[in-house]
């Protein structure tokens, strides 16, 4: 179950980041979807980043 739960804070993290990505696009002028949607694919980045990050305390990959 918390796995679940995990997974479900890693999704809604991914997209915060991508709507925030393609957004700002969108706020400064861009239109061309492909673009937009490239914006909100590097979104994706961060919380993954994040979760290779071993000191992440929320979803980080935790040393054994």
């Amino acid at each position: 179950m918390k796995i679940n739960e995990q997974f479900k804070q890693m999704s809604l993290t991914w997209f915060r980041a991508a709507a925030s990505a393609a957004v700002a696009l969108y706020i400064a002028g861009e239109t061309d979807p492909k673009v937009l949607g490239t914006a909100a694919l590097a979104g994706f980045l961060g919380p993954v980043l994040k979760w290779l990050d071993p000191s992440a305390v929320e979803f980080g990959k935790k040393k054994k």
